[in-house]
């Protein structure tokens, strides 16, 4: 194995006492070794196993139940990584080190960045500054030869200092924007996510997730790291980013404790202990597989490369044309000079003569050509949303997607379909017990078993699940109107209840329940 300085971990566990110790090993011993035992014992956690990084990645990628099941359960493989439910990892610089070198960070690796040379090659290989560049050397050449080198040079060099203007400008503008659509990408993708460290919850940034850590899931959250479930409430998960199924995914802690990252929340909320992170996770891995980044067209864009399409095709059409037509009134003998000889005399034109007149020709026709593509209009479209995007940064807007400022700009008209903007706070304005509205009715009137029950589930909902994981705003508004109209004391009301399961509340089922 690779060289490094790291600790490795020997779990063991008798048959009634399970003991764990670190042991430091010479600086040359790079691995993690985990044995799990059960004495004289047979079953599924019989034995010794090595847990490894790849053992611990293949967990989840091929969500091996049985795996788990050997290992002790979600509970032996949270015991072997040093983590708790309730107090997660140490969280100390020290804890974070070596899950960090021994189990990597949550990053992937990405393609190099393009230098300003790449793009300077782009430009050049393009057709149009190919034909110049080729056009410019000829007329150079030819000119240096007739009228010497302090005159000569005039035509083609004319044409080298536009192609040098051109490629400059343009693969200068691409290379900024490039480095800002960088710099945009990894803010944008800095989310906090919520862990438990030494026992406080806190926000973090993704990129800082470490194996091990304990990690709060709401409605709505991105996954960011593969994982397994240790706790949690009606949890579904959005998995269609990652095999393409738009159905929904149950995760619980027996028939399928796996978390992919990369995916989302769509109901419920848990608890997930971190497996994998970075390049072991799915999304890493699958996300480290594209070796090139591809820079979103807006749809202006997309229109105007539409337009200079059809406009360099007519005007090469036209070129054709012109360079064909050129080419038959000088061979023919037409075209004269200025003192009415013919330019073409057959056999008694030079060479060189009929070289150049050639060399002219192709130039005027390649002139029409290169004139007919509007070149500057992507690279006027490209400034403009970059312009775009750093005054918004500087009002701290970000721009996630460059097409967000061309559309927003283009919208004239917002439609709703409330006829006000909701905001955070929410507030219950009408309430049913039963099939009966409570509006204008005292409160007192309510069965009194209905009313201690009501006063529980709302009191359920600000206990211990309020200060493990997010709330939705409807919740905090509920709970308000019970301690408002109900003259309810959330702390008094809930002693000697325990949570059996709960369904979240969400926007679209409008309910919560115990």
């Amino acid at each position: 194995m690779a060289s490094s300085s790291l600790s490795v971990l020997h779990y063991r566990q008798p048959e009634r006492k399970s003991v764990t110790r670190y042991h430091q090993m010479p600086p040359e011993v790079h691995e993690y070794v985990i044995e799990m035992g059960t004495g004289n014992q047979q079953g599924p956690g019989s034995g010794s196993s090595i847990v490894d990084q790849s053992m611990l990645s293949k967990l989840v990628k091929d969500k091996r139940n049985d795996e788990v099941a050997r290992l002790g359960g979600v509970e032996g493989i949270t015991t072997s990584l040093k983590t708790d439910l309730q107090q997660g990892t140490g969280g100390d610089v020290e804890d974070i080190s070596w899950r960090t070198k021994a189990f990597g960070t949550n990053s992937y690796a990405k393609p190099p960045k393009q230098g300003l040379f790449y793009f300077v090659w782009e430009e050049l290989i393009d057709p149009t500054i190919l034909i110049l560049l080729v056009c410019a050397a000829m007329l150079l050449g030819f000119g240096i030869k007739e009228y010497g080198t302090e005159n000569g040079w005039y035509d083609g060099g004319s044409i080298l200092v536009a192609v040098f203007v051109v490629v400059s400008v343009s693969a200068a503008s691409k290379f900024r924007q490039n480095k800002q659509l960088d710099k945009l990408s990894k803010i944008s993708n800095n989310i906090l996510v919520k862990v438990v460290r030494n026992g406080s919850r806190q926000n973090i940034p993704i990129f800082d997730i470490v194996v091990g850590d304990v990690v709060c899931l709401s409605i709505g959250d991105q996954v960011p790291a593969d994982g397994l479930f240790m706790e949690g409430h009606s949890l579904l998960v959005d998995e269609s980013s990652m095999t393409g199924v738009n159905d929904l995914v149950e995760v619980d802690k027996d028939q399928n404790p796996f978390l992919i990252s990369g995916t989302m929340v769509a109901d419920g909320y848990a608890k997930m202990m971190v497996t994998s992170v970075g390049i072991n996770t799915t999304w890493g891995e699958m996300m480290s597989s594209v070796h090139s980044e591809s820079i979103e067209q807006t749809p202006l864009q997309a229109r105007l490369k539409k337009l200079i399409l059809l406009t360099g095709m007519f005007g090469l059409v036209v070129g054709c044309l012109v360079l064909a037509a050129l080419l038959v009134r000088y061979f023919t003998g037409t075209t004269t000079y200025e003192n009415g000889n013919k330019e073409f005399n057959g056999s008694k034109t030079k060479a060189d003569d009929v070289i150049k007149a050639v060399v002219g020709i192709i130039a005027t026709a390649v002139t029409i050509v290169v004139v007919a593509v509007p070149q500057g209009l992507p690279l006027a479209v490209t400034l403009t949303l970059a312009y775009s995007m750093r005054r918004m940064m500087a009002d701290r807007a970000l721009v996630r997607k460059p097409s967000a400022c061309e559309e927003m700009g283009s919208a004239a008209i917002i439609c709703m379909d409330t006829p006000a903007l909701l905001l955070t706070k929410m507030e219950v304005t009408k309430s049913v017990v039963g099939a009966e509205s409570m509006e204008g009715r005292s409160y007192t009137s309510i069965a009194d078993n209905v009313l201690e029950l009501l006063i529980q589930g709302i009191s359920l909902s600000g206990s211990s699940v309020h200060k493990l994981f997010s709330v939705a705003p409807m919740d905090d508004a509920i709970r308000s109107w019970a301690v408002m109209k109900l003259n309810m004391e959330m702390d008094n009301t809930i002693h000697g209840l325990s949570i059996l399961d709960v369904e979240a509340s969400c926007p679209e089922k409008k309910r919560i329940g115990f």
